[in-house]
């Protein structure tokens, strides 16, 4: 799409971005949404890129320095990986992300954390972080999560903006709004934490199925979206430097 469409589609959709800086007096937590190798590292499978992507490279950056930072400071931090088994697609998309391959292990650079005693590690089988934290007797890991850490703000990051991290973030603001994520009031949505895929409209129109996604517009969709059901959204991030006794 170029570069003029996008600015103008832009201009009609508006988005305001905030600097924020993390109270140290309140628990801030970090949720990273899929950032595995079956959507972000180069030829790993069905939904990956097909050559590097300035876009998901600065996700996969800004992500693991923000969790550096809250692993550092023991602040909880929620990873959702997509883990599908083989005999149930997730229409429309092709075969992806696979329980136990490749696929569907965090990217390297974040690998790290599973070895982090403040992070919990969730694999889901659907687009929504958080109906895919729903256990078979009912409970829901994400709310246990934000309930046990008395957790008041949630920042989230990850990929794809306008889908996975879209739909995690609806479902997230329409608990807060019912009553069922006491103490949660916050979800921060990092603009440069997060990333979506590229489909340009002639590579559309020649591939059987597919849909146009050009990724900058439906990047910024995707924020707008987000900030129209409550989120605030963050072009910069930052945890507050404690205070000197």
């Amino acid at each position: 799409m170029p570069a003029q469409t996008v600015d103008l589609l832009k201009n009609e959709l508006p988005l305001e971005q905030e600097s924020v800086v993390l109270a140290e007096d309140v628990v801030n937590g970090l949720v990273l949404v899929d950032i595995i190798n079956g959507f972000c590292s180069v030829g790993a499978g069905n939904l990956a890129p097909r050559e590097p992507n300035r876009q998901i490279t600065g996700m996969i950056n800004e992500s693991a320095r923000l969790a550096r930072l809250f692993c550092d400071k023991k602040l909880p931090v929620l990873a959702f990986l997509d883990s599908h088994q083989p005999n149930k697609p997730e229409e429309p998309y092709p075969p992806h992300c696979i329980a136990g391959t490749e696929e569907s292990k965090l990217v390297p650079a974040l690998q790290w954390i599973e070895n982090e005693p403040n992070v919990t590690v969730r694999r889901k089988d659907c687009f929504d972080g958080y109906l895919g934290s729903v256990e078979a007797d009912g409970s829901n890991v994400f709310v246990d999560w934000v309930k046990n850490n008395q957790i008041k703000t949630i920042l989230v990051v990850g990929i794809c903006t306008d889908i996975c991290v879209l739909d995690f973030v609806c479902s997230t603001l329409s608990a807060r709004n019912r009553g069922f994520l006491t103490p949660m009031e916050n979800v921060i949505v990092y603009s440069r934490g997060c990333a979506t895929f590229d489909v340009p409209l002639h590579v559309a129109r020649n591939t059987k199925g597919a849909l146009a996604h050009p990724q900058e517009l439906m990047h910024h969709v995707g924020l707008y979206m987000a900030k129209e059901r409550g989120a605030v959204i963050a072009n910069e991030v930052s945890l507050a430097t404690p205070k000197k006794p």
